[in-house]
């Protein structure tokens, strides 16, 4: 594998404020960093946005002064959550090579996540080629992360059952998720037109979607002329999972497992995010025989009760 590749670490053009240096000399100084970190563990999407963090800080300032980097930071017209963000990807380039760093205390602002809405999640998919319309299918139906989905093998998956074994990012638990009949249909073709051996990773790294997704993101907004569509991320395909499956069950212990937190503090978000509207509306449907009630059920539809031998169904709208 080529690891200058999986972090984008080509030379860059660096310029200080006279615009005397032409080329980036702190490069490989980057790099050497990214792979240190990705041997303890680190993510392939969190070294990526890493490295072109401290590319772009060396495009102004000498990296190895912490005190230009300290006062390049300060004076960014940004949020202070992301000041601390930088500081953070600085103190390991500086701990790496040994310079003197101490980080200042930025207060990080811990905003609610967007929840986007199921429609302007199918509007991103429908428009998306076959693979990557597999992947956001994947993230929907099941919460998981895009590092998780970039470490998905082929002896992970059960075409017969249609889950996926999940080794879980950020240190949390494993767990088997299960997806959509739909999900499961485009997943099967997948495959059968891929060669892949059972140790194979079938997607791209998270990196790669990433990009992927910001640029069709982006390309729908102004092609659709729909600005909502550019407040979306691809972690909102899991944030829109997990406040659906808590707006659905009420059962946080439920959620925490199924997105595989290791303390539940960082499940306790989602209750915030659901707001129970008494005005909600829904789909509703009948069912005569355990054939149609089985089949509403794989659509998404709840029980609700049954009246004069009907089975009644309901779905949120």
């Amino acid at each position: 594998m080529n690891h200058r590749r999986s972090f984008s670490a080509a030379p860059n053009a660096a310029t200080h404020s006279e615009n005397t240096h032409k080329h980036c000399a702190f490069a490989d100084r980057i790099l050497e960093v990214a792979l240190n970190l990705r041997k303890r563990g680190y993510s392939d999407s969190y070294l990526t946005t890493m490295v072109r963090a401290l590319k772009c800080i060396a495009k102004h300032v000498n990296l190895d002064n912490p005190n230009e980097v300290l006062d390049y930071i300060a004076r960014k017209k940004v949020m202070d959550s992301y000041k601390a963000n930088l500081c953070d990807f600085y103190k390991h380039y500086a701990d790496y090579h040994g310079i003197p760093f101490a980080k200042p205390k930025y207060r990080r602002d811990h905003k609610l996540p967007y929840i986007p809405t199921r429609e302007e999640l199918n509007i991103i998919i429908s428009h998306a080629s076959k693979k990557y319309a597999l992947i956001y299918s994947i993230m929907m139906d099941t919460g998981i992360r895009p590092v998780e989905v970039s470490n998905i093998k082929l002896r992970d998956i059960d075409l017969e059952k249609g889950t996926i074994n999940i080794y879980s990012a950020k240190h949390g638990s494993p767990r088997i998720v299960k997806v959509s009949s739909r999900t499961l249909a485009m997943l099967k073709e997948y495959v059968n037109k891929n060669i892949f051996d059972l140790n194979d990773r079938i997607f791209p790294n998270s990196g790669t979607i990433s990009n992927t997704f910001e640029r069709l993101r982006t390309s729908l907004a102004k092609k659709l002329k729909n600005p909502r569509l550019k407040r979306i991320r691809l972690y909102d395909f899991r944030h829109y999972y997990a406040t659906t499956l808590y707006y659905e069950t009420k059962d946080l212990l439920l959620v925490k497992e199924m997105l595989g937190h290791k303390n539940i503090r960082n499940t306790m978000v989602y209750t915030h995010l659901v707001k129970m509207d008494t005005e909600d509306k829904y789909y509703s449907a009948t069912a005569k025989t355990v054939q149609e009630a089985t089949k509403l059920i794989e659509q998404g539809f709840e029980y609700v009760t049954t009246f004069n031998d009907i089975m009644l169904f309901r779905k949120r709208k």
